[in-house]
């Protein structure tokens, strides 16, 4: 499929709205068949947020957050205060009164915490001079806080006052946050997940300690999620996937995936630490409460949280690191990678044993888990029960770099950002046309041209 260079990297002074590309009609599953191009941007764009059903934020290495309409491409608000790099950025909901707000919190490698209100642009609140650069976010909507992960964990109210942080500085950083039940809060720290507790006291005021330190993993933490209620899972920069309580901090399920060597009288498996890092490493993790998808290298591997093992991998999904995910049911999903391309998948049965294997995506995995027995092999994937494969669906290329991530907004279509300075909604060219023509008729209907 022809790839399009969509733009420049040159500054954008103004927002320039690009034309509706038509992307083709040769892949049935894929109802993305426009496209728009928005510029504003003038250097990597790393994060997107959902701030509502027809808004989003973007942000990246040039300090700025815009915020666009996605249903127009229209650019709403440029909030500028940073002076580097944006490092985190997330929503913030507070309900006061029976009415609810919701803003903008950004962290920047100036040492900065940022309050926007995406209604006006305004930056409400700011906090200057940390002692280091915040790398992650996390909202406790039921609190009515926020907490920043940098080299210790600090909490906040919703006017920026400090209410406690932790105790034990990491050189290393808290590198990402999730919420766990009873107060609790779990941090990626290099190796470790460090639990916190927070506790209220009956004057409101709050304290934060830590009460458990996990290290199971064997390498960094790259990923950190909620899977359910009762359930968390972290992701490795040596493969590891481990699927966690989330009342007792105890470990659930353990997957490692580890290559089979082909060579003849080779050792029956070798860790992936013989190879490339970045074929090994979880560079990203989703689920929907049955499923995890993890981003393994250029692979993706789809584990099911019930039974505790693969159901469906692709090994070569995309040329180079997959960088975020998205599981839009039991069987579909999305990836996006450093190859400039954003994919759909349907999970589907295995060819039959007479049948070839798809062309230039497929190859072995094997799978370990930390309660084999000793000298037994893991079996190949195509041996395992059960297991199935990933065929692509829909193949949507439009930037010319890196894909750092997307968010969907149902049928409203999807944002896509890039290391090429743009953002790209793409949408249901089918459901654009409808709307165009219903448009056109009210139009011509008003104007008593009917």
């Amino acid at each position: 499929m022809l790839r399009w260079i969509l733009g420049g990297r040159e500054a954008q002074g103004s927002v320039e709205k690009g034309p509706v590309l038509c992307i083709g009609e040769e892949q049935p599953k894929n109802w993305f068949t426009e496209l728009q191009v928005l510029k504003g941007h003038f250097d990597i764009v790393r994060f997107l947020v959902q701030i509502d059903d027809f808004r989003c934020a973007s942000a990246g290495d040039d300090g700025l957050v815009l915020v666009w309409n996605v249903e127009t491409g229209e650019r709403l608000q440029e909030l500028r205060g940073h002076s580097q790099q944006i490092t985190a950025m997330t929503t913030f909901t507070c309900n006061k009164g029976g009415a609810s707000h919701t803003s903008l919190i950004t962290a920047s490698s100036d040492r900065s915490l940022s309050l926007w209100d995406p209604d006006t642009g305004n930056r409400v609140q700011t906090i200057s001079d940390l002692q280091s650069s915040v790398k992650c976010l996390l909202v406790l909507e039921r609190l009515c806080v926020w907490v920043s992960g940098a080299e210790e964990l600090c909490v906040w109210n919703e006017d920026f006052q400090l209410q406690c942080q932790s105790q034990n500085h990491s050189d290393a950083g808290i590198t990402a946050l999730i919420e766990l039940p009873k107060n609790c809060i779990a941090a990626a720290v290099d190796k470790d997940i460090v639990i916190f507790r927070l506790t209220v006291s009956t004057d409101s005021s709050m304290s934060v300690a830590e009460v458990r330190r996990l290290s199971d993993h064997q390498d960094r933490i790259r990923a950190l999620i909620n899977v359910n209620d009762g359930l968390f899972a972290s992701g490795s920069h040596a493969g590891e996937l481990i699927l966690w309580d989330a009342i007792d901090w105890n470990i659930h399920g353990y997957e490692h995936i580890l290559w089979e060597e082909s060579q003849v009288g080779a050792q029956p498996e070798i860790r992936l630490a013989a190879h490339k890092p970045s074929e090994m490493s979880i560079q990203h993790l989703t689920t929907n409460g049955r499923h995890i998808l993890a981003a393994v290298g250029g692979g993706l591997y789809v584990y099911s949280v019930l039974s505790k093992a693969v159901v469906a991998y692709r090994k070569c999904a995309h040329d180079s690191n997959v960088l975020h995910t998205m599981l839009a049911s039991d069987s579909q999903l999305m990836s996006c990678s450093e190859d400039g391309s954003l994919r759909m998948w349907e999970i589907q049965d295995l060819p039959l044993p007479g049948e070839p294997a798809s062309s230039g995506f497929f190859g072995m995995w094997t799978f370990g888990r930390s309660n084999k027995p000793p000298g037994v092999a893991p079996k190949k994937a195509a041996e395992a029960a059960g297991i199935r494969t990933l065929e692509l669906t829909g193949d949507l290329i439009g930037h010319s770099g890196a894909v750092q991530m997307f968010v969907s907004f149902g049928e409203s279509g999807l944002v896509t950002c890039s290391t090429d300075h743009l953002l790209i909604l793409w949408k249901n060219g089918e459901r654009q046309s409808g709307l165009r023509s219903r448009a056109l008729f009210h139009k011509l209907e008003e104007s008593g041209g009917l």
